[in-house]
């Protein structure tokens, strides 16, 4: 096989990995709606900064929405919108989740390689919100892994609640294969 023909299949099949990650994550999070009440998902925990599971989650998808709206190739993640809807409403964030694995599931995965810019408020100390270029597959894969982050924290409040979260959940890819990999060493 050719060289830019072996290179085109390689990049395929991490696009085709960087997809799955993305339905991955969201079908994790419906996983957990499905496990939790409303109002578990709307309390708010003092040992937890008083954020609730909700806050978490909506922090979440609003991480993924803009990897679809990416108006005029700008990923801006200080214009998210903040929906307290999402924070406040299960109902409202399952349906937001389907929403976003359809469009996964249904995303070319050619264009993971688009060249965007992408603007986020990085200091506390004020100024300009930088705007850098990445790319379309690179922001997903952020996305994907800032999600985990947030499902770890998600998994903590699940804990002080009393609440069992779904196996696996909020643990990174990297760190299951370790653990199985430990496992099967031992």
């Amino acid at each position: 096989m050719p060289r830019h023909e072996l290179r085109l299949r390689v990049m395929k099949d991490a696009h085709l990995h960087i997809r799955q990650a993305m339905v991955e994550a969201l079908s994790q999070g419906l996983r957990l709606l499905d496990a939790l009440t409303d109002d578990d998902y709307r309390e708010k925990v003092a040992a937890a900064f008083h954020a609730s599971i909700g806050e978490h989650y909506r922090h979440c998808l609003e991480h993924f929405e803009p990897l679809f709206h990416a108006d005029g190739g700008l990923i801006d993640y200080d214009a998210r919108p903040r929906d307290a809807r999402l924070e406040n409403d299960r109902a409202c964030a399952i349906t937001r989740t389907h929403s976003l694995l359809a469009a996964c599931r249904t995303l070319p995965t050619d264009t993971f390689d688009r060249l965007v810019q992408m603007r986020c408020k990085v200091s506390c100390a004020g100024g300009v919100s930088p705007v850098v270029p990445t790319t379309l597959g690179r922001e997903a894969v952020s996305a994907v892994l800032h999600a985990i982050h947030h499902y770890a924290m998600i998994g903590v409040i699940c804990h002080l609640l009393g609440i069992k979260p779904p196996g696996g959940f909020g643990v990174a890819p990297a760190t299951l294969a370790h653990r199985r990999g430990a496992v099967a060493a031992a």
